[in-house]
């Protein structure tokens, strides 16, 4: 296999930007998209090669379709395409403020990563051996946390829809890896006002995100040490993790930092 071609949503910043400069520096031709223009354009000049940039929103379903034909018509089809747009915030359920937040977690979280995949399966069941779609989860996905239902049932929903998507796409030889993140340092955590154990560099988990999608891994929790904790909340009774988690600190909320 050659270079890889790599589509990546939530290219301008963070995990994207970084998952961007990994690819780039493999010699992939990547294909970024975020909202802002100036940044994608300012990333993709940075990077080795040539490269594709989209300007849009993921919530804009059709537009996100034609940059995926776009993408594939351009650099000649696509080997990996990575979900990686996502937004989070605190919500508390018992104010109607938050209602909107919660649904535009969920919309661009969960639906976006289901029209970022759609367009491109059919062309990946056209050349599959290398095809990998790649779902950005989250640890909190794992358990619901304290003053966060939304983020964490949206990285729920992601984590059991690639199981899903997994198993429906094996028989056409179509790869679907998650990739759960711990605490990584971008722009979305240095807004949580609490410790964030094993905090790890955002380029640091693109190189080992870009390993476990070469690999096929069906799930990676990344780093390992948020793993072994995942594990082990998923096997805490429910008495015993709601004592542990009553008090734990919450995300700050949209509508408080709006006010």
């Amino acid at each position: 296999m050659g270079a890889p071609r790599v589509f990546i949503t939530g290219a301008s910043s963070g995990i994207g930007a970084a998952l961007a400069r990994e690819y780039a520096a493999q010699g992939a031709t990547v294909g970024l998209v975020a909202r802002r223009q100036a940044l994608l354009d300012e990333l993709a000049a940075s990077l080795p090669g040539r490269h594709y940039t989209y300007a849009l929103d993921v919530n804009d379903h059709a537009a996100l379709a034609r940059a995926a034909q776009d993408f594939i018509a351009q650099a000649g089809g696509a080997d990996i395409v990575i979900a990686n747009a996502g937004v989070s915030h605190g919500t508390i359920t018992e104010h109607a403020c938050d209602l909107p937040v919660f649904h535009s977690i969920l919309a661009t979280n969960v639906m976006a990563t289901v029209a970022t995949f759609s367009p491109f399966i059919a062309h990946m069941k056209d050349h599959p051996g290398t095809a990998r779609l790649v779902g950005i989860g989250s640890v909190a996905g794992i358990r619901g946390l304290p003053g966060a239902g939304a983020y964490s049932a949206s990285k729920a929903a992601v984590i059991s829809y690639c199981e899903s998507l997994r198993v429906e796409l094996s028989r056409h030889g179509i790869k679907v890896v998650t990739i759960a993140p711990g605490y990584i340092a971008t722009p979305m955590t240095a807004k949580n006002p609490y410790p964030m154990p094993f905090l790890m560099p955002a380029d640091r988990f693109a190189k080992k995100a870009v390993q476990a999608i070469a690999a096929g891994d069906s799930y990676r929790v990344i780093p390992w040490q948020m793993g072994v904790v995942a594990k082990l909340l998923r096997v805490l009774p429910n008495a015993l993790y709601d004592r542990l988690f009553r008090r734990a600190p919450h995300k700050p909320r949209k509508a408080v930092d709006a006010a």
